[in-house]
């Protein structure tokens, strides 16, 4: 599928950010870019790949929000262990007050209301 028809068939938009991700699953990962984030999970470029099905502990720091870091459980759901290395966590746990966290910083990055 191309990049455009994958952005068309998917539940929630991503959006590339400054965000920084520690991810505890069989490694300790720490301080890791967010590629991109939706409120249906993210992306991340790590040389450290988790198998997919993997249950993940996420705190996710998002400096431009001035907020406590978002604390969540996420499962790995695709793994690419060729260059660049990265993998997709969709989050499991995210409860309203989560959604709403990162509801807000997505509104303030992109300059617009998620509902």
């Amino acid at each position: 599928m191309d990049d455009a028809a994958d952005r068309r068939t998917r539940q929630f938009p991503r959006y590339e950010v400054n965000a920084l991700v520690d991810l505890t699953g069989t490694e300790v990962l720490l301080y890791h870019k967010v590629q991109n984030i939706s409120l249906g999970g993210l992306s991340l470029e790590t040389p450290s790949i988790e198998e997919v099905g993997t249950i993940v502990d996420l705190v996710v720091n998002f400096p431009d929000l001035g907020e406590a870091p978002l604390a969540v459980q996420g499962e790995v759901v695709w793994a690419n262990r060729e260059p660049p290395t990265d993998m997709g966590i969709r989050w499991l746990d995210l409860d309203e007050q989560k959604r709403e966290t990162l509801r807000r910083y997505l509104a303030r990055v992109t300059g617009s209301r998620f509902g």
